[in-house]
């Protein structure tokens, strides 16, 4: 399962949108029709699994936005499909940092259509949180780790329970709110924001390679939120 397309550099990340059910090679878990995966050494993986679960999804059909998009996105990957028509993988859009996407995205509005583009956007993402699983969730993170502040206790619940993004927050395990679930979805938040993971996978190190490389840190920051505060 390789794409052939010529309109992808050999260093990107490709991520694939699969047309028929898979499974997780790491976790287990199915991953239905319309699922993203990647294929690691031949293995396929769950976005969670990969290390790419922050990441969100920005369809192809706004060249301007897409370019200034993975412009600014440190980590990114590109999407592809197989058409069964073309016999070929083609490009389906990226997967990019969202801070990235929010500032290319406010460097395109630049008149009425755009900003109706981007309040549709902002609508569609409200949808699928499902803010009551997404408070009980940062509640769970915060009896764990107490002494983690509050507006990364809420960041971490929802890019864990965005539904359809087979992140970690969508399994069984973490939907019963079970502690190691709870801690995956907080190792992850603290990886690509405490440490230098993101740019280690950019350097091309491996997945493996960089979460070594950054398990002291990860161990560090989570053995102060474990801390309850005085």
């Amino acid at each position: 399962m390789q794409p052939n397309d010529r309109s992808f550099e050999s260093k990107d990340i490709v991520v694939f949108q699969i047309i028929r059910d898979s499974k997780c090679d790491e976790c287990g878990d199915g991953l239905e029709r319309g699922h993203m995966l990647r294929l690691e050494a031949n293995r396929p993986l769950c976005l969670a699994c990969a290390d790419l679960s922050h990441l969100v999804f920005l369809p192809r059909g706004d060249a301007a936005l897409t370019r200034r998009a993975g412009k600014y996105s440190k980590l990114r990957a590109v999407v592809v499909k197989f058409s069964r028509s073309r016999k070929r993988y083609e490009r389906q859009g990226l997967l990019v940092e969202e801070p990235a996407l929010v500032r290319a995205e406010e460097e395109c509005i630049t008149d009425a259509e755009a900003r109706a583009r981007a309040r549709f956007r902002a609508a569609e993402r409200q949808v699928v949180l499902d803010e009551k699983y997404i408070k009980r969730f940062a509640g769970e993170v915060g009896r764990q780790y107490p002494s983690c502040p509050g507006i990364e206790r809420d960041s971490i619940a929802k890019h864990a329970c965005l539904k359809y993004s087979g992140r970690v927050g969508r399994t069984a395990a973490a939907k019963r709110f079970e502690p190691e679930a709870i801690d995956l979805a907080v190792r992850a938040h603290v990886r690509h924001s405490h440490t230098r993971y993101d740019e280690l996978l950019v350097d091309g190190l491996e997945r493996n390679q960089a979460r070594r490389a950054v398990a002291e840190e990860v161990d560090r920051v989570l053995d102060n939120w474990r801390k309850i505060k005085k």
